[in-house]
């Protein structure tokens, strides 16, 4: 009788662990059946099947677009999200800034108190964080929020550089912080870069590899969590947020709707 249970048990946690280990690989492979897209257990893409874009901000150093993008928002009734540093917040050129965001009921969140780099880039397994680093940098960030009104419920935390591996994504889920990241395809993210530099991307060519996206992709933009910068550095006079309300009026003529990263899932 014992070997008769002992079987059953054995059989029961098999099946168990395939059931597990298929809705795991279906939430990483969201072509296989998940509803959305993932990187190093991170969320890149909501639901492609939805007519939504994230439009996301993030900020460390600079804060020169901040004006200009709340106004440009605004004017369209549209919610964002903002993914702040630590120092971001304590900037006292920022303190007028982030009650208006506030205000205005976009969707702040952390980007790392001193925007750490979490792994190398030759090597994305090798960290140069621990977990106790990136918990107490963390929890330093949430700190200075909290001084702007921005509770705990503020969970979605997007990585400094955006660039992490899937240890940093389970100690945030550790922490109940669900990581997130930009959806890849577009030059969205280069905005910052500068002429001097290598890796420049000039405006025209930021916008055009957008509407380029949107129109090779067969789910289009639909799920996207789209990623600029509220400021960059002054050497780059070529400002992307400048062409923010054209970008966005033409993504809302094409029936896309934007709103912040809380409600896309």
């Amino acid at each position: 009788m014992n070997f008769g249970r002992n079987i059953f048990l054995t059989a029961l946690g098999l099946i168990v662990l395939s059931l597990s280990s298929l809705a795991f690989l279906l939430a990483q492979n969201p072509e296989k059946g998940g509803k959305y897209s993932y990187s190093c257990g991170g969320i890149v893409r909501g639901d492609r099947s939805a007519k939504t874009i994230a439009l996301i901000f993030t900020g460390g150093d600079f804060y020169d677009g901040g004006e200009i993008i709340l106004k440009t928002l605004k004017e369209r009734n549209i919610r964002a999200t903002f993914f702040f540093t630590g120092d971001f917040y304590r900037n006292a050129g920022t303190l007028e800034l982030i009650p208006k965001l506030v205000q205005a009921e976009h969707y702040l969140g952390p980007h790392s108190d001193k925007h750490l780099l979490y792994c190398t880039w030759e090597k994305r397994d090798s960290l140069l964080v621990d977990r106790a680093q990136f918990q107490s940098d963390l929890l330093a960030n949430y700190r200075e929020m909290k001084r702007f009104g921005i509770d705990e419920k503020s969970r979605y935390f997007m990585p400094a550089y955006e660039w992490y591996n899937d240890s940093v994504t389970v100690w945030a889920k550790q922490m109940d912080v669900t990581l997130i990241n930009y959806t890849p395809g577009t030059l969205s993210s280069a905005d910052y870069t500068i002429p001097s530099e290598r890796n420049y991307r000039p405006t025209e060519a930021i916008f055009q590899s957008i509407l380029d996206y949107e129109k090779k992709d067969p789910n289009g933009l639909n799920g996207f969590f789209l990623l600029t910068h509220i400021g960059t550095h002054p050497e780059r006079t070529d400002k992307f947020y400048r062409r923010l309300g054209e970008l966005l009026d033409i993504l809302i003529s094409k029936g896309y709707r934007f709103v912040r990263i809380d409600e896309m899932f």
